[in-house]
């Protein structure tokens, strides 16, 4: 059987820590910064760890 390939969407958009757990960037901060007030759009700027509940299924997506 041969090796499964890595999902070239999620490899970029999520990473692993050292503690196994997957990092992402939060959504929504493309455009419209206007209406988005300051507090918000530095809460945007930070990563963030993925769910437990996902993670398991990214992992395989990753090959992490």
């Amino acid at each position: 059987m041969p090796k499964m390939k890595t999902k070239r969407s999620a490899a970029k958009r999520f990473r692993v820590t050292g503690s196994g757990k997957l990092v992402h960037n939060k959504s929504g901060n493309r455009h419209f910064g206007v209406r988005k007030g300051p507090k918000r759009k530095r809460r945007l700027r930070k990563d963030t760890c993925l769910s437990k509940a996902m993670t398991s299924r990214t992992k395989i997506m990753i090959q992490a």
